[in-house]
C-alpha cells in the first residue's frame, strides 16, 4: 500500500534528522522527503478514490489539498535554508526545527486523505504538537507564550472535535451504520438523527475553527503565525488553515443532505460574517504587519465560509478561492522574512523605504497586495466574484452589502500600512543603528512564481483542477 511506504519512509527521514544532526546529511535527507512528498502525491492522483488501508482514500478534494501542501512544503523548506543561513543556530536546534516541519507536513498528508472522522482527529492532533515545535523555534518569553496558548487552545478545540465525533457514533449507532467513514455517513444522511447530528456538526465545526482560523477559535493562529519563523508561518496561514476547512466540508457534506442543511449554513454565515468583521476591526488597529498578514487569513477564510453557506456556484468559488488564498498568503509570508531582516523589526512603524532597500522584494509586495485584496487581474478577484454572485443569487443581498462595506475597509487599511513600509522616510534611530542587508533577486523569485500562478490559475485553471473541484463538489446539495 503507497500509504505505508509513505508513513514508514517518511518515518525514517524525520528519525534521521533528528539523530544524525549534520547540515550536510540534513539536506540530502530533506530533498529525499520533497521528493517522496512529490511522489506520493502525483501517486495519489494518478489512484484517486482508490481505498488504501481501509482508513485513506484519495479522493477529490484531498488530492487538490495535497498538491497544495507539496508546492507550499517545497518552497517553505527552501525559505527555511535561507533563514537558517543568515541565523545562527546550533544544530540540535535546527535538526528538530526540520523533524517538526517534516512531521507537520506528513500529518497534515494523511490528514488530507483520511476517510474516517475519528483518523483525521489524530492526525489534526499531530499537527498541533508539531507546529507547537516551530513556534517556539526561537525559544524567546514571547514565543514561550504563543506556544501554551496554541497548546491550550487546540487542546480544548481537539476535546470539541472528541466529543463532536462521540454524537455522531451515537448518532451512526441508532441509525445501525458501520463505523464512522465519511462515504458510509454519506450515503445514510438521512438516517441521522437531527438533534445528535446537529449537536455533532456545531461541535466539529467549533473545533476545527481553530486550523481554519474562524470565529469562534481563530485566536490562536494570530500569535502563531506571528512568532513562529515565517517559513512556518506560511504553512500556518495555508495548509493548516486548509486542514481546518476540510474537517469542516467533510461534515458539511454529510448535513447538506439533510433537512439539517439550511440550519448548517446558517453557522457557517455566522461564523463567516463574524470572521470578516474581526478581520476588519484589528487591521485598522494593527501594528505588526506579520499580524496583519495572519488577520487578512481570517478574511479569506471568512469569504470561503460564505461561499460554502450560499451553495450553487459559491461552492466552486469557495474550492478555488482556498487554492489560490494558499499561494497568495505562503508568498507574502516569504516576503516577511525577507522584510523583516531588513528592516530590523516587525513593526510598521519601524518600516519604510523597502522600495529603495529591495526594489524587487518591494515589487512583488506591491503586486501581492492587488492579488491578496482581489483586485484584477488577481486570481482571487475571479474566485469573490463566483462567490459573491452565489451570495446575490440566494437572495442575501443586505448580508454582501456589509460584507463588501467591510472588505472596503480591509482593504483601505492594508494599503495604507504596506505603503508606509514601502515609501515611507525610515526612523532615524533605525538608520544610525542598522546596516541594511542587499537582498538577492533569486530570493524573491518563488514568492513571484507564487503570486502569477494565482494570477494564472484564476482566469485560465488547467482541465484537471477543474474536473478535481466538480468532482469534490458532487456530493453538496
Amino acid at each position: 500500500m503507497p500509504i505505508i511506504v509513505y508513513l514508514g519512509l517518511a518515518t525514517i527521514i524525520i528519525l534521521s534528522i533528528f539523530l544524525i544532526r549534520n547540515k550536510k546529511s540534513d539536506s540530502i535527507l530533506s530533498i529525499t522527503y520533497l521528493c517522496l512528498q512529490w511522489g506520493f502525491t502525483i501517486y495519489e492522483y494518478f489512484n484517486l478514490n482508490n481505498e488504501q488501508l481501509e482508513y485513506f482514500t484519495p479522493d477529490a478534494i484531498g488530492v487538490i489539498l495535497l498538491f497544495v501542501l507539496s508546492t507550499i512544503a517545497t518552497t517553505s523548506y527552501y525559505y527555511s535554508l535561507i533563514y537558517f543561513r543568515h541565523k545562527v543556530t546550533p544544530p540540535k536546534v535546527r535538526s528538530i526545527y526540520f523533524v517538526a516541519l517534516f512531521s507537520l507536513i506528513t500529518s497534515l498528508a494523511c490528514a488530507y486523505l483520511s476517510n474516517h472522522i475519528a483518523i483525521m482527529w489524530i492526525f489534526a492532533e499531530l499537527t498541533t504538537l508539531s507546529s507547537a515545535i516551530l513556534i517556539y523555534h526561537n525559544r524567546t518569553h514571547k514565543s514561550l507564550e504563543a506556544t501554551w496558548k496554541y497548546l491550550f487552545i487546540s487542546s480544548v478545540s481537539i476535546a470539541l472535535i472528541f466529543i463532536g465525533i462521540l454524537f455522531l457514533g451515537i448518532a451512526a449507532q441508532e441509525a445501525k451504520l458501520d463505523g464512522l467513514f465519511f462515504k458510509t455517513l454519506l450515503e445514510n444522511a438521512n438516517l441521522l438523527d437531527e438533534f445528535w447530528l446537529k449537536s455533532s456538526f456545531l461541535l466539529v465545526f467549533t473545533g476545527f475553527t481553530v486550523k481554519a482560523g474562524l470565529v469562534p477559535m481563530y485566536t490562536a493562529g494570530i500569535d502563531a503565525k506571528d512568532k513562529a519563523p515565517t517559513p512556518a508561518s506560511a504553512l500556518f496561514s495555508s495548509v493548516i488553515m486548509n486542514l481546518g476547512f476540510l474537517g469542516i466540508f467533510r461534515l458539511f457534506e454529510v448535513v447538506s443532505n439533510t433537512s439539517a442543511y439550511q440550519w448548517a449554513c446558517t453557522v457557517l454565515f455566522i461564523s463567516a460574517f463574524l470572521s470578516i468583521f474581526v478581520s476588519a476591526v484589528y487591521m485598522i488597529r494593527v501594528k505588526n504587519f506579520k499580524r496583519m498578514f495572519a488577520y487578512s487569513s481570517i478574511e479569506h477564510m471568512g469569504i470561503i465560509m460564505l461561499g460554502m453557506a450560499s451553495g450553487g456556484i459559491g461552492y466552486y468559488g469557495a474550492i478555488l478561492h482556498l487554492v489560490l488564498h494558499s499561494f497568495t498568503k505562503s508568498s507574502l509570508f516569504y516576503q516577511t522574512g525577507t522584510l523583516v531582516r531588513v528592516i530590523n523589526s516587525k513593526l510598521i512603524k519601524d518600516g519604510g523605504e523597502y522600495f529603495d532597500k529591495n526594489t524587487f522584494g518591494a515589487i512583488v509586495l506591491i503586486l501581492s497586495f492587488f492579488v491578496v485584496t482581489a483586485m484584477p487581474p488577481s486570481g482571487l478577484f475571479v474566485s469573490e466574484f463566483l462567490i459573491f454572485r452565489s451570495i446575490f443569487e440566494a437572495n442575501y443581498i443586505w448580508l454582501l452589502i456589509v460584507i463588501i462595506a467591510l472588505l472596503s475597509f480591509i482593504i483601505w487599511a492594508m494599503s495604507e500600512n504596506l505603503f508606509k513600509l514601502l515609501f515611507n522616510k525610515l526612523p532615524n534611530s533605525n538608520n544610525n543603528k542598522y546596516e541594511f542587508e542587499k537582498i538577492s533577486s533569486l530570493e524573491t523569485i518563488p514568492q513571484l512564481a507564487l503570486i502569477l500562478a494565482v494570477i494564472y490559475l484564476g482566469f485560465y485553471p488547467p482541465e484537471f483542477l477543474q474536473n478535481l473541484i466538480l468532482q469534490a463538489l458532487i456530493n453538496l446539495k
